[in-house]
């Protein structure tokens, strides 16, 4: 029986640079953020949020992006275990998006929040306990090396906020990272900006950030960020980012 990543060493894990290290220091983070966000409110939660939507969302571009194509080589469940996480993926970002759209004392907020917490930390016990052993047993020290360092470089310059519309799977997935990541980029300084300054200022900001969050769900409509991913995990084309 495969050995959880949550009980191994760097060493076991194929070394700093290997993507089963990588993928388990974003988790320890992830619960690290988890636990920040219910302990605040207001501003404060807002930014501990941001800061979640900057780790999950290029964390989840990059696997789906380079790891995920890598797994449905190496093993051979692949095909099903990956899809099983594009799935909670999905659901991931409409739930953020959702989220996104309603106020922090909205008894919805809270609901959506409950359900995206118990799928954040199920999707890491998915891939922690089953899909990421599988590829350590398929893969070389050097393989997960190799495909560490393409992830990283994936993820540093992956989209930042939800877009349940674009593809899970390469090549709509590819496509979107262009655009969608400088647009989102974009919105988190804005948004920065607006919870750290008043009255015309924090208009302006806010007013900027609604724009390219319209902006954002126009590019996410367009065709070639669409295709590629299984029909289980394909949104209705009527959302918007």
């Amino acid at each position: 029986m495969s050995t959880s990543l949550a009980h191994q060493s760097v060493d076991d894990l194929g070394g700093p640079r290997s993507v089963l290290t990588r993928q388990k220091r974003d988790h320890v983070e992830l619960d690290r953020l988890l636990h920040r966000i219910d302990e605040s409110t207001g501003d404060q939660r807002q930014e501990y949020l941001t800061r979640l939507c900057r780790l999950v969302f290029p964390h989840a571009f990059a696997e789906e992006s380079v790891l995920w194509p890598a797994i449905r080589r190496l093993v051979p469940e692949g095909e099903r275990l990956t899809l099983e996480i594009e799935r909670e993926h999905q659901e991931i970002n409409e739930l953020f998006s959702s989220l996104e759209q309603l106020p922090e004392d909205d008894s919805r907020h809270r609901e959506l929040w409950e359900r995206i917490k118990a799928l954040l930390r199920e999707d890491v016990r998915d891939e922690e306990d089953r899909l990421l052993p599988m590829l350590q047993q398929g893969a070389s020290r050097r393989t997960l090396v190799q495909l560490g360092y393409a992830w990283e470089a994936v993820r540093r310059i992956a989209p930042t906020r939800p877009h349940p519309v674009v593809a899970r799977r390469p090549p709509g997935n590819v496509a979107a990272a262009a655009p969608l990541t400088v647009i989102d980029r974009a919105r988190d300084v804005v948004d920065r900006t607006a919870r750290r300054s008043h009255g015309r200022a924090h208009a302006v900001s806010t007013s900027l950030s609604a724009r390219l969050a319209r902006v954002a769900g126009a590019v996410e409509h367009m065709p070639p960020l669409t295709r590629g991913e299984d029909p289980s995990t394909r949104a209705p084309r009527t959302s918007e980012g």
